[in-house]
């Protein structure tokens, strides 16, 4: 963990945030991801890689109230805490790397926006999907968006795994049933185009 969190907290500490590859002026594609499953906004809802990500505004913005945002770099959850003020005081704040990152509690709503990709390691996707289990509870549902299938090779300087539905849903097993899924084109603050593969399972074991 020490060496991949220093990467990532090497981008935040250098870059600013909304310069990033990965930055979105709008979470348009992940709360249209959640309208497919008209969640209860008392659910719990954890952001998986959600950094310094204005996803969690949104959600405040819309009267959620069980929110916690994970990253590895603690640098980019101080950008998303300073920038919400006092908000951020009803948020969970995690500073962790999700391979090794096993969840005291269960959740409602996994949300991963282009987390999954950068695990190339087996040992690394294993502890990945060992957090899931542990904290996703059965019947909830996960939204995970990865490098589609002819996207990007690399991200800030990382290799990545691309995905589509079939190949997501045979790495995660028989415990994650799969119910949508569809492709996105994020357009950078550089103007590259990168597309994305994003599903949507729900937990059925």
């Amino acid at each position: 963990m020490p060496e991949r969190a220093a990467h990532w907290e090497k981008d935040y500490v250098n870059k600013a945030a909304d310069t990033v590859s990965w930055f979105q002026p709008s979470p348009k594609p992940s709360l249209e991801a959640l309208e497919r499953i008209t969640p209860n906004h008392a659910s719990g809802f954890v952001d998986v890689g959600g950094g310094a990500s204005n996803l969690v505004d949104a959600l405040l913005e819309r009267d959620w109230r069980d929110l916690t945002v994970l990253d590895i770099a603690q640098p980019a959850l101080d950008v998303a805490r300073a920038r919400l003020r006092g908000r951020g005081d009803d948020v969970r704040w995690i500073a962790t790397d999700i391979a090794t990152w096993r969840p005291q509690r269960t959740y409602a709503i996994w949300h991963d926006r282009a987390v999954f990709h950068f695990l190339t390691e087996a040992a690394d996707r294993r502890g990945y999907k060992a957090a899931l289990e542990q904290g996703l509870a059965v019947g909830g549902h996960l939204i995970l968006a990865t490098f589609a299938i002819g996207g990007p090779e690399r991200c800030s300087g990382l290799p990545i795994l691309q995905y589509d539905a079939e190949t997501l849903s045979s790495e995660l097993g028989s415990a994650f049933s799969l119910l949508e899924s569809w492709r996105e084109d994020h357009v950078t603050p550089g103007g590259g185009v990168q597309a994305f593969n994003w599903c949507l399972f729900r937990r059925v074991g």
